[in-house]
């Protein structure tokens, strides 16, 4: 991967970056960053080259607060909160010129044609069509039709840094681009912000090291993310049909007869499970439909089914 450096003139494409008030604890804020970009953007354009050409991440810019955002359930229950990064302003404009160079250079040809998760013109509706005409159409040629439908837990905190770089790597992120993402992920910081709204006040925990994830909330964490799991469908697609939404996963599996169903879904449930395993990731919930009809299997851990 051959990096570009930037003049101050491209690097005002940065400037795309959310408008918000929210700081992290350098109390800079994306908005007061843009209101002072006229006057700063060759300091940052310096600040990018020198990064990019030395393969180096700041360490004062591994800094990142946690706020946990409710989803569901119990609120009693921390696993139903989504940890939500607020990294310093001037990471994200770091992060926004590595991005763009590896969506430019590396994503186009080599992201799986089955992940529509986290991909500019790419919906929900893109995987649903997908999933529901391979369905159809497997019906209609009077196929047996199953699926797998699993959700991975916590898959972007769970991502293991050296199977990440390893992965780069064999995308082609080489030379100072693989250092560089080397240094961004060495020895990074976090500490949990929880607010009280009844009293006005805020609970802070202490800084701790980052062991493993990718930041929510960052800009190259989704992007990071779809690169880690970009192998899952090749590790299925001879015995069925994945269809994935960033780390929800559907398994499409067809086949004439009865026995020749048991055998592939068998294989493609085992396939996944070894991959995972591999991996280092588990599965939050999933179900096993064979259908047509109310035939459905819940299990909360891979087990064998049949």
């Amino acid at each position: 991967m051959n990096l570009s450096y930037y003049q101050t003139g491209k690097l005002r494409k940065i400037k795309s970056l959310k408008l918000n008030n929210s700081h992290e604890y350098d109390e800079i804020s994306t908005k007061l960053l843009k209101i002072s970009s006229p006057f700063i953007i060759s300091t940052l354009a310096h600040t990018c080259n020198k990064s990019l050409s030395s393969g180096i991440f700041p360490d004062r810019l591994k800094y990142s607060e946690i706020k946990p955002l409710f989803k569901k359930g119990d609120k009693l229950n921390i696993s139903n909160y989504r940890p939500i990064s607020n990294l310093t302003s001037f990471s994200k404009v770091l992060e926004k010129a590595m991005y763009i160079q590896l969506c430019e250079q590396r994503s186009k040809n080599i992201l799986a044609e089955e992940q529509f998760g986290f991909r500019t013109k790419s919906t929900t509706n893109n995987a649903i069509h997908k999933l529901t005409n391979d369905t159809f159409k497997a019906l209609n040629n009077k196929l047996m039709v199953g699926g797998i439908f699993c959700d991975l837990e916590k898959a972007l905190d769970c991502v293991n840094h050296k199977i990440l770089l390893s992965k780069l790597e064999f995308y082609g992120v080489k030379g100072k681009a693989k250092l560089w993402f080397e240094s961004h992920f060495r020895i990074r910081y976090q500490k949990v912000l929880i607010t009280n709204n009844e009293i006005n006040q805020n609970y802070i925990s202490t800084w701790e090291d980052i062991k493993h994830g990718v930041p929510q909330g960052s800009i190259l964490g989704p992007l990071l993310f779809l690169f880690y799991i970009n192998d899952l469908p090749t590790t299925i697609n001879d015995k069925s049909i994945p269809i994935l939404f960033a780390d929800g996963t559907s398994i499409l599996v067809t086949s004439p007869n009865k026995n020749d169903f048991q055998i592939n879904i068998t294989g493609a449930f085992n396939c996944i499970n070894e991959w995972l395993h591999a991996n280092l990731l588990s599965i939050n919930s999933f179900f096993i439909r064979r259908g047509p009809g109310p035939n459905k299997f819940t299990r909360k851990y891979f087990s064998n089914f049949f």
